[in-house]
């Protein structure tokens, strides 16, 4: 699977998300997750830090460039990759994250901020595992490929969103040939679970 080939990413996600109820559950938790890791990530130490009064003085908060900054812009610098538009719109949402993430962040104060992380990080997780067993009735494609499935998660489920609202696809044909290759990976592990069952 080549890197920045989002045809392929996108069709090994699909491929274990195809059930409507379990992408609606994905849909709004997926985020979330991503939002929440940014905020304990707040915490980690700073290679430099901006100053408020220069950048956000009503706020008042300091915008370290930690690890958080980095985690977020690793993921907005791979969708932009991926796909030009789309990619720039994730790029967008993931730099309001990592603002949204400070924010939060520095009012809350580690001592009360990772006890929320934790509660929303236990619910968002709970909800796709249930997503998967009850509605999907296949294991998350975590478990067969952990930086993939970590990777491209927001990316399809905002894609997932652009598709269904506005029609959105990243060129012509695209989920035409993604539905196909879903469709052949359901397949052949259907096939593998019928034998298992034998």
């Amino acid at each position: 699977m080549g890197l920045f080939d989002l045809e392929t990413h996108f069709a090994f996600y699909g491929a274990y998300h195809s059930n409507p109820t379990n992408i609606l559950i994905h849909t709004f938790f997926v985020w979330p997750i991503f939002f929440t890791s940014l905020v304990l990530f707040y915490f980690t130490p700073s290679l430099f830090s901006l100053t408020p009064p220069q950048l956000l003085p009503i706020i008042g908060v300091p915008f370290t460039l930690n690890f958080g900054f980095f985690f977020a812009l690793l993921y907005a610098a791979f969708y932009v990759s991926l796909d030009r538009k789309a990619g720039s719109l994730a790029a967008l949402v993931c730099l309001l994250c990592w603002v949204g993430s400070c924010v939060l962040a520095s009012h809350l104060g580690f001592s009360l901020a990772w006890k929320v992380v934790l509660a929303a990080q236990l619910l968002c997780w709970t909800g796709q595992f249930i997503g998967h067993g009850v509605f999907e009735k296949r294991a998350p494609a975590l478990l067969d490929n952990l930086s993939q499935a970590f990777l491209m998660a927001p990316f399809f489920v905002l894609l997932e969103v652009l598709e269904k609202f506005w029609g959105y696809e990243p060129y012509p044909g695209f989920h035409a040939r993604v539905h196909e290759k879903v469709d052949a990976n359901i397949k052949q592990w259907q096939a593998k679970q019928g034998k298992k069952e034998k």
